[in-house]
């Protein structure tokens, strides 16, 4: 298949999933191994990816990687997911993205900003948004 083939099929919803939490995790650079370690685990437990198999997150990794290569890359992305999810797994991809984000400790500004750019492309009310970041900062406090 070629890349540019690749790069426009459509993805399903458990891949439109992946697709956010990949991109949250290359928002500020390189994928880090907390960021690998999260994705992972929530793939595996969680029951909206009940019969994905784990090696399609590098599936999904490397067609982010070429629609990042594209300058209209990360449009083509948000439009990927928000056309692939129906509202109800909207607010999961979003979920899914903070839980990566709070992967490796404190949210860098590529990463809120790319948090800010998500809400907008899947089209959800920033007060919903606001209680899911609020609710995953929650989850990872530390005494």
């Amino acid at each position: 298949m070629s890349d540019q083939t690749e790069t426009t099929r459509m993805f399903n919803a458990q891949e439109a999933l992946v697709c956010a939490m990949v991109l949250m995790s290359v928002a500020d650079g390189p994928m880090s191994d907390a960021e690998l370690g999260m994705m992972t685990r929530l793939v595996q437990e969680l029951p909206v990816f009940g019969d994905f198999h784990l090696g399609e997150i590098e599936t999904v990794t490397d067609t982010v990687a070429r629609l990042l290569g594209d300058p209209e890359g990360l449009d083509r992305a948000m439009t990927l997911i928000r056309d692939a999810l129906p509202m109800r797994l909207r607010e999961t991809a979003y979920l899914l993205a903070c839980e990566v984000c709070a992967a490796d400790g404190e949210a860098t500004q590529e990463e809120l900003q790319f948090l800010s750019d998500l809400r907008l492309g899947l089209d959800m009310d920033r007060l919903i948004a606001g209680a899911i970041e609020r609710a995953a900062k929650a989850r990872y406090q530390v005494i």
